[in-house]
């Protein structure tokens, strides 16, 4: 029997080359007119998973 993959997770993350996990930091849509640059920055190109986090996260992601 397969395993469905979460739809939620395979819509926000993205897998490295090297197999380490990649997801957009929240907070850069819309109202950023009175946020700093600094703020606006931070977390655009991405951000990698946090190693605690990596066993939960390839259970929602069987196929990657």
């Amino acid at each position: 029997m397969k395993i469905k993959t979460h739809s939620g997770a395979k819509k926000r993350i993205k897998i490295t080359a090297s197999g380490k996990f990649k997801f957009r930091k929240s907070c850069k849509n819309h109202l950023l007119s009175h946020k700093s640059k600094e703020q606006k920055r931070v977390g655009l190109q991405g951000v990698v998973l946090n190693s605690s986090d990596v066993k939960k996260l390839k259970k929602l992601l069987p196929y990657s």
